[in-house]
């Protein structure tokens, strides 16, 4: 595609790779097809194809409206498109680089800076969003049901986790919201990787992720979460830790990101190239571990749903069907695996109509087959889709380690 950047937007810090992006585009319209809200709004501007015009129009010094912002926001950032793309379009760098400048030339309404800035606040504190958590659950008859909905039917204590016996070591992101809505996920994890000879030593000064941050649009701050990590990280890796291994995809696909988004930092750039090539989903791990000597043992019928951070950022669609199959678990099949279930980070927060929508599609696809429960590998998709209030939804680490007691 061509383009021809305004002065302004040629002095952007990430001008060149905007332009790069821009002209990988060759605008065939492939994208729309898998396009989550295309599929819903028809509006070719609510699709991958409309979105980077849109982008180019603004680089070009093109007028910079509300519309334009909407448009925007209604992107999932599932990357389903990158996923269809034949040219390799990094749609998704793109959407943030885009996302800054409208932002910047278009103010936000007060009711909508609230919630976002209130969002920044309160997720990346887990101990602050652990206890408003459990102060909702004793006052939940009281709430209405949007609230009620994004609370967990069921939180699962944490079990004990397993002390660092092992010479394998491996580190563990603890998340942000996790801890709060599925505190036994970890642990869980952690059980399992100790049954089969790995301990998850704890780094307490890691935090949050930044990705929270990042995508909306407090993309420094994000970014100073990212270098405070690495710098959490580096020591243990240094002494021989294997790998970060994140259980919520949604952090480890952030947590890959941060080598491109660093590569310019003339501190931190190799370090974030390291910690990110060292970062892996919690499958990775057991897809090359003799998971069938575990000896699990479970009837269980379950559906899995596949995150967009798994599947589409992170490239591991199937790997934890094929992991659940080699322990035993019998899988159903789910039409339209694809498709995201409208969870998106915030995004049932900040479009919670469309996220409403693709969410009952998404438990529609899942049900069909009629599994017992449905499992998933990232926190916010499990508590999305539980707050359907039908088929219970759990993290798969669980049912694993379930079915070996």
């Amino acid at each position: 595609m061509q383009t021809n950047l305004s002065e302004q937007a040629k002095r952007l810090p990430r001008a060149e790779e905007a332009e790069s992006i821009l002209r990988s585009c060759v605008h065939c319209g492939f994208c729309n097809a898998t396009c989550p809200t295309y599929q819903l709004l028809g509006d070719e501007l609510d699709g991958p194809r409309g979105r980077i015009y849109l982008i180019k129009q603004v680089l070009e010094g093109h007028e910079v409206t509300a519309k334009t912002q909407q448009h925007l926001d209604r992107c999932l950032t599932c990357r389903n498109c990158e996923t269809t793309c034949p040219s390799g379009v990094d749609y998704h760098n793109l959407l943030d680089i885009g996302r800054a400048v409208v932002d910047a030339a278009v103010p936000r309404p007060a009711s909508d800076r609230i919630l976002r800035e209130g969002l920044r606040l309160l997720t990346p504190r887990p101990t602050l969003f652990k206890s408003l958590t459990q102060v909702g659950q004793v006052f939940r008859p009281l709430l209405p049901q949007t609230l009620k909905s994004k609370l967990p039917r069921t939180v699962r204590p944490a079990k004990a986790r397993p002390a660092v016996t092992h010479a394998r070591q491996v580190l563990m992101l603890e998340g942000c919201v996790q801890p709060g809505l599925s505190p036994n996920t970890n642990a869980a994890a952690a059980r399992v990787l100790d049954k089969l000879g790995i301990s998850v030593k704890p780094i307490q000064q890691a935090g949050c992720c930044g990705a929270v941050d990042y995508h909306l649009n407090a993309q420094e701050a994000g970014l100073e979460r990212a270098r405070r990590n690495i710098d959490a990280w580096l020591p243990a890796l240094e002494a021989g830790a294997e790998a970060i291994v994140q259980t919520a995809s949604g952090c480890g696909a952030f947590v890959k990101d941060y080598g491109h988004m660093l590569r310019h930092d003339p501190v931190y750039a190799s370090k974030a190239a390291r910690v990110s090539a060292l970062t892996k989903d919690l499958v990775e791990v057991l897809r090359d571990e003799p998971v069938e000597s575990l000896g699990a043992d479970s009837d269980k019928r379950l559906a899995f749903h596949c995150p967009c951070t798994l599947q589409h950022a992170q490239k591991l669609g199937g790997a934890v069907e094929a992991v659940l199959g080699r322990i035993g678990f019998n899988l159903t099949s789910v039409p339209d695996s694809h498709l995201c279930c409208g969870s998106a980070g915030t995004y049932s927060l900040t479009q919670p109509q469309l996220s409403k929508q693709l969410r009952d599609n998404k438990m529609n696809a899942l049900e069909s087959s009629k599994p017992e429960v449905i499992v998933t590998a990232n926190i916010g998709c499990q508590t999305h889709l539980d707050g359907a209030g039908r088929t219970p939804v759990r993290h798969w680490i669980e049912l694993v380690e379930e079915a070996l007691n």
